[in-house]
């Protein structure tokens, strides 16, 4: 897994909530297949921005307000919080207020398989041009805006 795949997964895990040490998001990447050291979760989580939060049940850990508002490139990969599909459509969840820039990056790329998107606040329909090309589509999606 590259370092930009891991931090995606660790964006997700983090925005999914309840994480509240290093050794239970260690753990839960571990689930997604992401095998890391506690050295390298936290430089990652350095790199990131994460800070950890105390609350009245406990702390947990949170991604800054300012990762909300990157540059293109680097909102492609920081912005994005989940890639999800099912047998007819697409969804692409952003940190809020990007979800249109990123729909404007898919829309550019000029995809074959690509009908078009819609964008809300923090969420990206991608309409495929066949239900037949989903797979190839979502895979050609994480390669374009995660692995960049």
């Amino acid at each position: 897994m590259s370092k930009r795949e891991r931090h995606f997964a660790i964006r997700k895990i983090i925005m999914a909530g309840g994480v509240g040490s290093q050794e239970e998001l260690r753990r839960r990447l571990a689930k997604e297949g992401c095998k890391v050291t506690q050295a390298t979760l936290s430089r990652d989580l350095k790199d990131l921005g994460v800070s950890w939060t105390s609350g009245p049940t406990g702390g947990h850990y949170s991604l800054p307000a300012s990762a909300e508002a990157p540059g293109l490139r680097p909102l492609l990969g920081a912005g994005i919080v989940d890639i999800l599909s099912n047998e007819s459509l697409i969804l692409v969840r952003t940190l809020p207020g990007a979800a249109g820039t990123v729909a404007e990056f898919v829309d550019s790329q000029r995809m074959p398989d690509l009908m078009g998107t819609v964008a809300g606040d923090n969420t990206v329909l991608v309409i495929p041009r066949s239900v037949r090309k989903i797979a190839a589509l979502e895979k050609a999606l994480k390669e374009k805006l995660i692995r960049g």
